[in-house]
C-alpha cells in the first residue's frame, strides 16, 4: 500500500487594506477661528435671522445636531432641543419647535433658527408627515404645534400661518442620517426625495450632516482628525451622496455632543465646517430671493 504524500499548501496571507488615506481628501481648519468668521458672516447677512430645517429619519441625530451648534455659540454644552438617547424606532420630537441661536448677548443681534421637526419613519401614517414638512418650507407653520402622522396642518388649525413672511419661510434644508444606518429602506427614501424635490423648486439650498462618525468608523474614534482620511466615512459619505442625489460638496460629516460634559475643540470644528457653508449658502439664496422680488 503506497503511502500518499501530502503537498503542503501555500496560503497567501492578504495584508489587511490600510483604513487610512495618506492625506486627509478635504481640508478642515482644526482652530478656533472658524466661529469667529461665522459670527462674522452672520453680521453680514441682509435679514435679521437665516431659518434651517433639520429633518431626517427617527433617531438620526437632528436634535442633537441643534444642541451641538447651540452649544459651540453659547460656549457651553446645552441642549435647548429635547434629544433622546435611546434609539427608538418612534419620534421622539414631537412638536414644532424653533430654537434660536444669536450671535451674541444683545437681542438685535442676527441670529440662526433651526426648526425641529419629528422624525420621518418608515411607512404610510407614520411620523412626520411630508404634506407638513412642505407646509414648514413655506412658512406657515406656528411653534408648538403637535405633529399628527395621521393628519397634517390644516388650514383652521390655530398654528396654521395663512400669510408667512420671507422670514417666516426656509432659507436652507438640511437633511440629517446616522452613518451607523445610511441605508434608508424605501419609504423613507421616497418621503426625503419628496420634500427634497419641493424644496429644489423653490430653490432652498440643501445639505446633507452624516452624523455618528465615531461611532462607525473605529479610526474615527481614536481621533477625529482622522475624519477626511478616513476611508470608511468617505465610502459613506459616497454612498449617501450617490442614493440621495445631495452632491458630495454639500455632505458633511460630524460628531454631535452626546456624552460629554465639556467642549471639545475636534467637535466643534467639523460643526462649524458646515455651519459657514450654511450661511454662505443661505446668504445666496435670501440674496436672490430680494432680487427676484424687486424685479417683479
Amino acid at each position: 500500500m503506497k503511502k500518499i504524500k501530502h503537498k503542503h499548501l501555500k496560503i497567501n496571507k492578504k495584508t489587511p487594506a490600510e483604513p487610512l488615506f495618506p492625506e486627509p481628501w478635504r481640508n478642515v481648519p482644526w482652530g478656533k477661528e472658524d466661529l469667529q468668521e461665522v459670527k462674522k458672516q452672520l453680521n453680514e447677512m441682509k435679514i435679521p435671522h437665516l431659518r434651517v430645517l433639520v429633518y431626517g429619519p427617527v433617531g438620526s441625530g437632528k436634535s442633537s445636531f441643534i444642541n451641538s451648534v447651540s452649544s459651540i455659540f453659547r460656549n457651553r454644552i446645552c441642549s435647548p432641543a429635547l434629544a433622546n438617547a435611546n434609539n427608538d424606532e418612534n419620534s421622539f420630537t414631537k412638536k414644532y419647535k424653533t430654537i434660536r441661536i444669536q450671535v451674541d448677548n444683545s437681542e438685535n443681534s442676527p441670529s440662526l433658527l433651526f426648526n425641529d421637526i419629528m422624525g420621518l419613519e418608515d411607512g404610510t401614517k407614520r411620523g412626520v408627515s411630508v404634506e407638513d414638512v412642505k407646509l414648514v418650507l413655506e412658512g406657515h407653520m406656528k411653534d408648538d404645534y403637535k405633529f399628527n402622522p395621521v393628519s397634517p396642518l390644516s388650514t383652521d388649525d390655530p398654528h396654521y400661518n395663512p400669510t408667512p413672511s420671507e422670514e417666516d419661510k426656509v432659507h436652507v434644508l438640511v437633511w440629517v442620517c446616522s452613518a451607523n444606518s445610511a441605508e434608508s429602506n424605501d419609504s423613507v427614501a421616497k418621503k426625503m426625495r419628496d420634500i427634497r424635490e419641493t424644496a429644489s423648486d423653490k430653490g432652498i439650498p440643501q445639505f446633507a450632516v452624516l452624523t455618528k462618525i465615531d461611532e462607525a468608523c473605529a479610526e474615527t474614534e481614536k481621533d477625529l482628525k482622522n475624519v477626511y482620511r478616513s476611508k470608511c466615512v468617505k465610502e459613506k459619505m459616497t454612498h449617501f451622496s450617490s442614493t440621495f442625489g445631495i452632491p458630495l460638496n454639500c455632505t458633511f460629516p460630524v460628531k454631535n455632543y452626546s456624552d460629554e460634559i465639556e467642549l471639545e475643540n475636534d467637535v466643534d470644528c467639523l460643526i462649524l465646517s458646515i455651519l459657514k457653508k450654511i450661511i454662505h449658502f443661505g446668504s445666496d439664496f435670501i440674496s436672490d430671493t430680494v432680487q427676484e422680488q424687486k424685479t417683479e
